[in-house]
């Protein structure tokens, strides 16, 4: 079952705030073999993605949106960074479903995720896309 178009422009915001401290940085950093961060209280540059994965995870599982988890491919990624993020931050997100394209049996979902603190002010924004094969009947 093919995914409907009309699914561009539909919007995933965070349910909860999102609570950034040392030892969360320090997990992270330590699972991607990162260093913990320079300064110390600074995140990695893939941090974001825990906030827009949660968003990520949300659209990919909503009923209404018709996507198999078993038949999802993450093809790409990119991070554009205001500022970095640091201990102490406490972070939303909205993600934004920009496209939805078919093509070669597929279909490709490109998303926008702005990560911002709570207060207003940007931290970054990243965008993805989601290679999704259909099923038939």
């Amino acid at each position: 079952m093919a995914l409907d178009p009309e699914l561009t422009g539909r919007t995933f915001t965070s349910e909860t705030a999102y609570q950034v401290s040392a030892e969360k940085i320090a997990e992270f950093a330590e699972a991607i073999g990162a260093d913990p961060g320079s300064p110390a209280n600074d995140a990695p540059f893939t941090f974001p993605m825990v906030v827009a994965f949660g968003l990520m995870s949300r659209l990919m599982t909503d009923p209404s949106v018709g996507i198999q988890l078993r038949n999802v491919v993450h093809r790409d990624e990119r991070i554009e960074q205001a500022r970095p993020i640091r201990a102490g931050d406490v972070l939303v997100g909205t993600l934004t479903v920009d496209s939805v394209r078919a093509a070669a049996g597929v279909e490709m979902i490109a998303t926008r995720t702005a990560i911002s603190t709570v207060d207003g002010e940007p931290v970054c924004t990243a965008t993805a896309t989601l290679v999704h094969r259909g099923t038939e009947g």
